[in-house]
């Protein structure tokens, strides 16, 4: 590593100072990439700001039609609380099937949908559930902030702050892993909405992207049967050592049916 500051601000005006105050600052949460990148020298910042001893960005309340997630709180305290288990099921099983125990543990949900990699879990369940991502300057719908791998719509210093999700009528979360590092392959959340059913497809493509071609069919009937097979096209999708476009567009169809089961049963 190069010789960076470090900064452990205790709130998000400390934190949001440490960022002006910084020539070329980065800010971590729970560092799964950011520290791989440090080691390599993928990433040389001028300054660190961990965000991990703040605890205004952490914990989840209920706002009535919604559930709000601090960006801080952990994978492990999605996947564990009751309240998103009695509230939205779907985002509780989506995030107790991110890495393992320890990654669970550290990561957060605002650091998983900052770095926006095209094979995570949580922009499909931001997207598919029709969520607000919060930041320290503004709100921004899910369908407008996610862009191509690791790209979103916030600009330089911008903090994510918290999550919002729409409590849906029915959702579910269905994902084929990558055995070793349990990112999808492919992951697809399904959602019936108050405005109407929202399909979000990962790990599939160069980013997380909705399928109007089930929306479309599961707006007649949101069954299983329904699902005629991902509109996706096979040019936009990812084909690796893992698997083939060919292959990934089959899946889509595939997690689409196993999650409208769930969501259904």
């Amino acid at each position: 590593m190069y010789d960076f500051g470090y900064h452990r601000p205790n709130s998000l005006t400390e934190a949001n100072a440490a960022v002006d105050g910084a020539t070329d600052p980065v800010l971590m949460a729970g560092g799964h990439t950011l520290i791989p990148a440090l080691k390599l020298r993928l990433a040389q910042p001028s300054d660190v700001v961990d965000l991990c001893a703040i605890d205004e960005l952490k914990g989840i309340r209920d706002d009535g039609d919604a559930l709000v997630i601090g960006a801080m709180t952990t994978h492990c305290e999605v996947a564990e609380s009751d309240l998103v288990m009695s509230r939205i099921p779907a985002l509780a099983s989506l995030a107790g099937g991110i890495g393992d125990p320890q990654v669970r543990h550290r990561g957060t949900i605002g650091g998983s949908v900052a770095n926006n990699d095209p094979a995570a879990d949580y922009p499909a369940g931001c997207v598919g559930l029709g969520a607000t991502i919060h930041t320290s300057k503004r709100q921004i719908a899910a369908d407008d902030f996610f862009g191509p791998s690791f790209d979103t719509a916030l600009e330089d210093g911008e903090i994510v702050t918290a999550v919002s999700f729409p409590v849906p009528g029915k959702a579910a979360y269905a994902k084929f892993p990558n055995p070793a590092s349990r990112y999808a392959i492919v992951g697809v959340m399904v959602a019936k909405t108050s405005d109407g059913v929202r399909v979000a497809v990962t790990g599939a493509g160069h980013g997380v992207f909705r399928d109007t071609a089930i929306e479309l069919s599961l707006a007649d009937a949101f069954t299983a049967d329904a699902v005629a097979g991902s509109g996706a096209d096979e040019d936009d999708l990812n084909s690796d050592i893992h698997a083939s476009a060919e292959y990934r567009k089959h899946l889509i169809g595939v997690m689409a049916k196993r999650a409208v089961t769930a969501a259904s049963g």
